[in-house]
């Protein structure tokens, strides 16, 4: 009994002892923070005592008045019994990330699982090109390397032409001296594909997922190979083989020759997109087809996955369009492509009504057995009326479904332009925040009236363009109609027209005589010009002579340089900046004026004109430009027009085409 009354004796002391020592430390913190209870502890070894060598972080949070709970530290896991966990990925973004495996913030060769193979999905003229072709080049715009990888056109090239394109495990490799045509007929004959050669084995579906049994005869440019007919003579197949055209008995399952070269065509071109992801260290694969039965995308996934693994994402892109009036409308448009160029409208017409008849046959949506078995995927409907989103997983992956749900298809003009000459344009020096000089006021004004004749002639064109729309178009109409000019429209009403400034003073006076009720003035800090960080306000012969080691590293890679000093900036980071930017642009059913800067110029019409990495940062633009983009079905029309002092106006420049410029960046303006 003596022992344990000792033993409780002696805690009690030591408890006390404890107590007392945390009393004395808390009061000479106290002490230091004289009658003001919320003020941080002193600096000093008291401090880095009490927070254990870390020191405590500024805050006006009181001390606790009881001990904290105690940690429990979680338990680890025995490495040998479990499995080994995937390496996590995450966004990847030039100029704003790095790692040991991503020094330079793009995606890297063997980061596998932050890229992304996006498979199209739809029937013919539904518009999956033109959702191809614009989502390539946002992704491009972003630095993520995209490629496109078309089936129709390797199909076309395979058919019209007989040419076959070898690859490992094709009987066609062995027979290099045979012309295009004999080397088809070989392929023909034998009955084989690459996709047989290849041995790809079953698609392991999850738990409960049930095979389709839907018939395999798909016709699609992509579709699956059919049973082979008799053997026929090389004669007898160079002749189909150059006869082949591109009408809509060359897409019947009962061809059976068009069918092989389809299937052979199709797996060419999904190993081609395999090779880039995989060897060539591209990011973003699209696979351009129709894609439209069950039993492609199984075998589409069966080889990505054969060849990379599970850690890959894939993202199906289903378009549909149920109005009419743009389904007319885009198969107008297919008149003008390569399968009927220069063909009688009419014929073409109903050809390739029929075309798109037997593709509905075996169509069969995405839904049911995607969202079974987990696959990520996006339907859009109208181009964008109505998106239908089903896990969708990554950074690229969402980032591309974001730009997806902001499309359409409104007639408008987007223009881009620099501000007037200012104070520091004069000057030589680079940033600032200067005002305009008396030419640059006067270009301000010529702009203005510029931009109101504009405007009056695109109400004019337009009027004109509906009285002239006809739903359906007539016979020997070729240029398709607008659906946003349908019959139930009555008139065509003027547009809003909205006019966006930097935050900088040389770019809000450019907008200073615009009628603000009439257009819609805006400012903006993210068309602020790139800032120039401690080298602001210095002229370029300053900058070589004062910094010759920071001249020479911006002129050796002006894309990724970055300005040294706070709040310097590269063009990477305006292109970051600019990105809700672009996004608003592509929502907006609006005309835009941008009044910017050279950076943002620069990176505003890289993306609209889908120029290389290479050109974005020396693209001649200087003052006195005014650049009008106008958004089509098809792309992006282009022109331009620079000011004349002269006459006061702006002289429109049919031959113009943007190009790097050969002058020394200190001698533009």
């Amino acid at each position: 009994m003596g022992s344990i009354a000792a033993h409780e004796s002696n805690t009690a002391v030591e408890t006390r002892r404890d107590s007392t020592t945390d009393t004395s430390l808390l009061a000479s913190l106290a002490s230091d923070g004289a009658s003001d209870p919320l003020k941080p502890p002193p600096y000093g070894p008291e401090r880095q005592l009490a927070s254990h060598g870390v020191g405590y972080a500024l805050s006006d949070t009181p001390m606790h008045s009881r001990p904290s709970s105690p940690r429990i530290h979680p338990r680890r896991q025995n490495s040998s019994s479990s499995t080994p966990r995937m390496k996590p990925t995450t966004l990847d973004i030039p100029g704003l990330t790095k790692s040991k495996v991503s020094p330079d913030g793009r995606i890297a060769t063997r980061d596998v699982g932050s890229k992304l193979i996006i498979v199209m999905v739809g029937l013919p003229a539904r518009g999956k090109s033109y959702i191809t072709k614009k989502l390539a080049r946002y992704l491009n715009w972003l630095q993520h390397d995209t490629r496109i990888f078309n089936v129709g056109e390797r199909r076309r090239v395979a058919a019209s032409t007989g040419h076959h394109v070898p690859a490992p495990g094709d009987p066609s490799q062995d027979l290099p001296d045979l012309d295009p045509a004999q080397i088809a007929a070989q392929v023909l004959i034998n009955g084989q594909s690459r996709a047989e050669t290849m041995n790809i084995p079953s698609l392991v579906l999850p738990e409960g997922a049930e095979e389709s049994n839907t018939p395999t005869n798909d016709v699609e440019d992509d579709s699956i190979l059919p049973e082979p007919t008799r053997a026929s003579t090389p004669d007898e197949d160079a002749e189909t083989a150059e006869q082949m055209d591109q009408s809509a008995q060359f897409f019947d399952p009962k061809n059976k020759r068009a069918a092989i070269i389809r299937e052979q065509v199709a797996m060419e071109t999904l190993h081609d997109l395999l090779d880039y992801i995989l060897v060539q260290g591209g990011a973003v694969g699209i696979f351009d087809a129709t894609n439209s039965t069950l039993e492609r995308r199984k075998l589409i996934m069966q080889t990505v996955r054969q060849r990379a693994g599970q850690e890959i994402n894939v993202l199906f892109i289903e378009s549909v369009c149920e109005d009419q009036t743009l389904l007319e409308s885009n198969m107008r448009l297919k008149l003008s492509g390569p399968d009927y160029k220069d063909k009688d409208p009419e014929a073409s017409l109903a050809d390739f009504r029929k075309r798109v008849a037997i593709y509905e046959k075996n169509y069969i949506p995405l839904g049911v057995y995607e969202e079974k078995n987990n696959m990520p995927y996006v339907k859009m409907i109208d181009v964008g009326r109505k998106t239908i989103c089903h896990q969708i997983k990554g950074f690229l992956s969402s980032q591309a479904v974001y730009y997806l749900l902001n499309f359409n298809l409104a007639p408008r003009q987007i223009w881009i332009t620099r501000h007037g000459e200012s104070m520091d344009n004069l000057a030589g020096k680079i940033g600032g925040d200067s005002e305009l000089s008396e030419n640059g006021v006067v270009y301000a004004k010529a702009l203005t009236k510029f931009i109101n004749d504009q405007r009056k002639q695109w109400d004019e064109t337009q009027r004109a363009k509906y009285d002239n729309t006809h739903f359906p178009p007539l016979p020997g109409d070729h240029t398709p109609p607008n659906p946003y000019y349908s019959a139930d429209n009555e008139t065509v009403e003027s547009k809003n027209f909205c006019v966006w400034t930097s935050m900088l003073k040389r770019s809000a006076q450019s907008a200073a005589f615009f009628d603000e009720e009439e257009y819609e003035v805006k400012e903006m800090r993210m068309l602020d010009e790139l800032n120039a960080g401690a080298l602001e306000g210095l002229t370029y012969p300053e900058i070589r002579s004062k910094f010759p080691e920071e001249y020479e590293r911006r002129q050796s890679d002006r894309l990724h340089y970055r300005y040294p000093g706070p709040g310097g900036e590269g063009y990477l980071d305006v292109i970051n900046r600019l990105r809700p930017v672009i996004v608003e642009l592509e929502r907006m059913t609006d005309h835009v004026l941008l009044i910017g800067h050279r950076s943002v110029s620069r990176v505003l019409l890289a993306y609209f004109r889908g120029l290389t990495r290479d050109e974005v940062a020396d693209l001649e633009c200087p003052l006195g430009m005014c650049y009008m983009l106008e958004p089509k079905p098809y792309g992006v029309e282009f022109k331009a027009f620079r000011y004349n002092a002269e006459t006061d106006s702006f002289d429109y420049l049919p031959n113009y085409e943007l190009k790097r410029s050969l002058v020394p960046q200190e001698a533009q303006k």
